[in-house]
């Protein structure tokens, strides 16, 4: 039995990249999960792993920002396994420009996905976390960034959601406390995803939600961020997963309102 058995996990964004790890990381460890993406065919994919080792896992697409659906994403978990555990608000990506060429549609999309939906879900999921047993601890983690601490150039609108992200955890884990949840964050540095790999020109784009972005990171800058990492090198999903992992469990039963900042000790 793992360390998880028995427990359902939501965990947003988790058709690729660090979501994916952490969904594949807590089925490991028994956990059943809501897998998310935007894409029918990432989460599928995900579900289909998870199915193959032996667990347990249902598919919940869509993209966080929508309408309805935090409320859709809960009653997957609580109908499909009968109840709900973890919350990892993982979902979430940059869309970069200085401030002076930042439009209201940047600003407003980066928050929305990064703080709003995190929110909104986290507020669909109150009902049942009042009226769940308050004999073990539940969990709710949030990914937040280094951004959120330092900030990073061209990065107002994504530093602004991941700091906002902190002040939620902070407030929800004296709130929920009462109910025996442990409500924490962890703030990644450099993860290797295909958000920050290394692009061959600054042209690079991704289309997320019906929007091209440009993504990546050039040969140059990724040498110099390597450079201020003592590891010399940035983390792998499978690293970062398990950060959250930590948190999850019930050694961390008395770790609460604090962010955990995973960047191998970047200067």
């Amino acid at each position: 039995m793992g360390t998880l058995s028995g427990k359902t996990a939501l965990v947003s964004g988790s058709g690729r990249g660090i979501g994916r790890e952490i969904a594949l990381k807590l089925a490991r460890e028994g956990a059943a999960v809501v897998v998310n993406d935007l894409d029918p065919e990432p989460a599928a994919q995900t579900v289909d792993e998870i199915a193959a080792a032996g667990g347990r896992a249902v598919a919940c697409t869509g993209s966080v920002a929508e309408d309805g659906f935090a409320e859709r994403f809960v009653e997957t978990a609580v109908d499909t396994f009968g109840g709900l555990d973890i919350i990892v608000n993982n979902a979430g990506y940059t869309w970069d420009s200085v401030i002076q060429k930042m439009t209201d549609e940047q600003w407003d999309t980066i928050l929305d996905v990064n703080l709003k939906a995190p929110f909104r879900i986290l507020r669909a999921a109150q009902p049942f976390i009042k009226s769940a047993p308050t004999d073990y601890h539940r969990k709710v983690v949030n990914i937040s960034s280094v951004s959120g601490f330092y900030g990073n150039a061209g990065q107002a609108n994504y530093g602004a959601a991941k700091a906002g992200l902190l002040g939620l955890t902070k407030t929800l884990a004296k709130e929920w406390g009462r109910y025996r949840v442990n409500v924490n964050a962890v703030a990644f540095g450099l993860i290797l995803t295909r958000m920050t790999e290394i692009a061959a020109d600054t042209d690079t784009t991704l289309n997320i939600d019906g929007r091209d972005i440009r993504v990546g990171i050039n040969a140059d800058r990724m040498a110099m961020s390597s450079k201020m990492i003592p590891f010399g090198r940035g983390g792998t999903p499978t690293e970062a997963a398990g950060a959250v992992y930590l948190l999850c469990t019930p050694e961390s039963d008395y770790v609460n309102s604090q962010c955990l900042v995973v960047d191998a000790g970047r200067v």
